[in-house]
């Protein structure tokens, strides 16, 4: 009985073990293919994400090509356009002069029909009077003939007869004194020949005008540029010419860039190899079979920039803010630049939303951000022809303040590593001679400054020393005094370590004051953390979260985080992280 039940629960435990592994199972699997469907989801994202842009350069391609072609279809519509209307005027000009040709030969005719009909007129008239003459004659002579006196007869026989003699002696012409045909003149259209071969023959252009450039009407390497005319000229071709404009050279100089020249038939062409960000003269002329048209006004345009270039050693960051500076990376100066940023995920990905800060005018630009984020920013530089690419992106974190260490500010005897967050004071002791002091540089305090946190708020990072060195750290105004120590004027507040023989002696000076206070823990960790709007700047043990001392100050201006070496050692920056709660309570 007690085998069986020993068997029993045997079996019961093993069951339950089973039953249990297979939740573990199954949960193991869940977290498997959760990850397994995250990546393939991460995956599918990029190819889509890929597929899309390859599909928006496509459409880009096309609405480009779309863009070309309309502008074709304008130039074939406006060529046409012109040579319909010198044609029409043509037209209108042979008309006018056949018409006034016809005008003058029916002039001609109808004058020569009124002199033939008053020729023929006046042949009648005396046609009519000969005949009268002779019915007169006749009836004279019928009557002396029928005359009874002798003597009557003979007296006035006479004079009939000598008037029939001097009648028959009139020469009468029967025949018609005009023709019935009418003069058939060849007509003289050499001018009208003339006008109707000038119709191949057309006049040489006028100039042409060049468009004011239009925005975003250019590449880096690359000008689109548009032309009219404000005529009804008929052309065959235009050729355009340019060159680069240098400021450095007089324009009758015979060391003039060299002008280049490009055949076209449209009234637009894009120009290509050229230089970033440069200015460069156009001009324009237009030919036909008579001849080439006068140059047309030169006009100016500009290339796309090259892109910026941040400088990411000189860029800072904080919870609420970043500090972006680049170099403009052209030689011609830009009308200004844009700031793109964009928010990444927990595993990398960029975000398909993308902010822009526009018309900034200068090569740095503060942004506010969200604390706790993580942002690739870009800069492009625009002119008018239009943005350059993105820079190289870097990558901002608003996780805590982060800057780097300004190497122009730092003492002769400091050195720094690679990554600029740890500071050197060697053994070997620099002979004045031999130290190269600048503007900026500190030459009485081993120190070197962090870069100016210009956001009001809080700030917070973290200095690692041994316990041999002796150091300064704490913050100070831009324009504190070069050849003074950290904490011995009113432009600085600092926390020293004294290495005695006895015991570790700390002072926390400003103004050359610092209250009595002991510590009896060496921090080896030190937080520095710093309100601007509650006007503090405190100190911690970071190691131990144990508060060391607080300066009570009005920030007038905004401060450096600043850093010195009172004897050889080593000093690490830690910034960039997380403020701890026990901070700013």
């Amino acid at each position: 009985m007690f085998k069986f039940v020993k068997n029993t629960i045997v079996c019961l435990s093993f069951y339950s073990q089973l039953h249990v592994n297979e939740k573990l199972l199954c949960n193991f699997l869940k977290i498997k293919l959760g990850k397994c469907w995250t990546l393939s989801l991460i995956c599918f994202q990029g190819e889509i994400t890929s597929i899309r842009n390859q599909l928006q350069g496509k459409v880009s391609e096309m609405e480009n090509f779309a863009g070309h072609l309309e502008e074709i279809f304008l130039t074939v519509e406006e060529n046409f356009g012109r040579q319909e209307q010198h044609l029409e005027q043509h037209y209108n000009d042979v008309l006018q002069t056949l018409s006034q040709r016809y005008d003058d030969r029916e002039t001609g005719l109808q004058e020569e029909k009124k002199s033939k009909l008053e020729s023929l007129y006046n042949q009648l008239v005396a046609c009519g009077q000969a005949l009268d003459t002779s019915k007169e004659l006749i009836e004279t002579a019928q009557e002396v003939y029928r005359c009874q006196d002798k003597r009557l007869f003979l007296k006035t026989v006479m004079p009939v007869v000598k008037r029939v003699e001097e009648f028959a002696k009139e020469d009468i012409d029967p025949s018609l004194s005009t023709s019935l045909e009418f003069s058939t003149p060849l007509a003289d259209l050499s001018d009208v020949k003339t006008m109707m071969d000038s119709i191949n023959v057309v006049p040489a252009p006028s100039a042409p005008v060049i468009n004011p450039q239009l925005p975003n009407s250019a590449t880096q390497t690359s000008l689109h540029v548009c032309w009219s005319l404000f005529s009804d000229d008929t052309v065959e071709y235009y050729e355009l010419y340019y060159r680069p404009v240098l400021e450095d050279t007089p324009a009758d100089s015979t060391c003039a860039p060299q002008e280049s020249k490009i055949k076209v038939k449209e009234t637009h062409c894009t120009v290509t190899d050229l230089l970033p960000n440069a200015q460069y003269e156009l001009w324009v002329t237009a030919t036909n079979t008579t001849g080439i048209s006068p140059a047309s006004e030169k006009a100016l345009y500009m290339t796309v920039p090259s892109p910026p270039v941040i400088k990411q050693r000189e860029c800072s960051s904080c919870p609420e803010a970043a500090l972006i500076r680049w170099e403009s990376g052209n030689t011609n100066p830009v009308d200004s630049y844009t700031v793109e940023l964009s928010e990444t995920g927990t595993v990398g990905t960029e975000s398909n939303i993308t902010e822009s800060i526009v018309a900034v005018p200068t090569c740095q630009c503060l942004i506010q951000l969200q604390a706790g984020r993580q942002y690739l920013i870009s800069v492009r530089a625009v002119n008018i022809g239009g943005p350059s690419d993105k820079s190289d992106a870097i990558t901002i974190s608003t996780t805590g303040t982060f800057f780097y260490l300004l190497e122009d500010t730092a003492h002769p005897c400091l050195s720094m590593s690679e990554d600029g967050f740890t500071i050197f004071y060697g053994d070997e002791e620099l002979p004045i001679t031999a130290m190269a002091f600048e503007d900026n540089t500190f030459t009485r305090c081993v120190a070197v400054l962090g870069d100016l946190i210009p956001v009001r708020g809080r700030h917070y990072w973290e200095v690692e020393v041994d316990d041999e060195t002796e150091f300064r750290v704490g913050v100070v105004y831009e324009d504190t005094e070069r050849d003074a120590y950290l904490g011995a004027n009113s432009s600085s507040w600092c926390m020293r370590h004294i290495r005695t023989p006895s015991r570790h002696k700390y002072e926390f000076l400003h103004n050359g004051w610092t209250p009595d206070l002991r510590i009896t823990v060496h921090p080896v960790r030190i937080g520095v953390a710093l309100d601007y709007d509650r006007g503090t700047l405190s100190f911690f043990n970071a190691n131990l979260e144990q508060h060391l001392h607080t300066f009570h100050c009005h920030f007038h201006n905004y401060v450096h985080p600043c850093f010195s070496l009172d004897n050889p050692g080593a000093l690490t920056v830690h910034n960039g992280i997380q403020a701890p709660d026990y901070t700013f309570i």
